[in-house]
């Protein structure tokens, strides 16, 4: 279940907005909960933003009833990284806030590595 219509529809997120399709991304992976698409601005041969379909700010903004949503997330990160060829491994990283490096106030991994 996504909780897309609770946020301030005059201007949603940037992740929010490549969520309804109001931004083109290059997205590589979808279900019910999560999405992932290649980050614009790579790091690594491979580089993709992995989201939670709910809107959430960051990990400060998690709870209890977010558990769930965020299993299937994490469970999802090793599907999306076989797919994308990255079977000698991956790295996994989260920026939290601004002093953590957030640019983008929607709750991501990124999902980096070098397919074999």
């Amino acid at each position: 279940m996504s909780n897309l219509n609770n946020l301030n529809n005059s201007n949603p997120c940037l992740f929010c907005k490549i969520l309804h399709q109001e931004i083109p991304a290059e997205i590589v992976y979808e279900d019910e909960h999560v999405i992932a698409f290649k980050d614009i601005h790579p790091k690594a041969p491979v580089h993709l933003l992995v989201i939670p379909k709910t809107h959430i700010a960051s990990l400060l903004d998690l709870s209890q009833t977010h558990l769930d949503l965020m299993g299937k997330l994490t469970l999802a990160l090793p599907k999306i990284a076989q797919k994308m060829g990255l079977s000698q491994g991956f790295k996994i990283q989260i920026n939290t806030g601004i002093g953590g490096g957030q640019e983008v106030f929607h709750l991501h991994y990124h999902l980096m590595g070098k397919a074999s």
